[in-house]
């Protein structure tokens, strides 16, 4: 499956129940591009849950860091409209050991990652946030 806006490779899972209600749309699932971090509404996700470090090392590689982390990133462009639903994600990202701002920054200049969100600007309002 490949993305619609940019072709890169999309990686499909499935939304943990006590994180769906974070996601606009009913989909379980959901998919976010290995090139320009969009995310997608996924109707039948894969019941195993891709390698997120396809995107990029610095992705998580547990799920239960790496899903709540890869909706952070796919909700990144609404940041205004997403502001509660992202401080509860990365919440959870944080529970799960691994430190969402330092996930964002190495995004931000990782190789390959053309997304069209200000990733340095978005790691500053995130940071408010936490």
């Amino acid at each position: 499956m490949d993305c619609p806006d940019c072709g890169g490779a999309l990686l499909a899972f499935q939304v943990p129940p006590d994180q769906q209600e974070y996601l606009p749309g009913e989909e379980p699932g959901a998919a976010i591009c290995s090139r320009c971090l969009r995310l997608l509404p996924v109707e039948d996700p894969p019941a195993e849950p891709p390698d997120f470090r396809a995107i990029d090392d610095s992705f998580p590689g547990e799920a239960e860091a790496a899903i709540p982390m890869a909706l952070v990133v796919g909700l990144l462009s609404s940041l205004a409209v997403y502001r509660q639903e992202i401080s509860a994600l990365l919440e959870v990202v944080e529970r799960a050991g691994v430190d969402p701002l330092l996930v964002v920054d190495r995004l931000a200049i990782a190789e390959g990652i053309e997304t069209s969100i200000d990733l340095e600007g978005r790691r500053r309002q995130l940071e408010q946030l936490l």
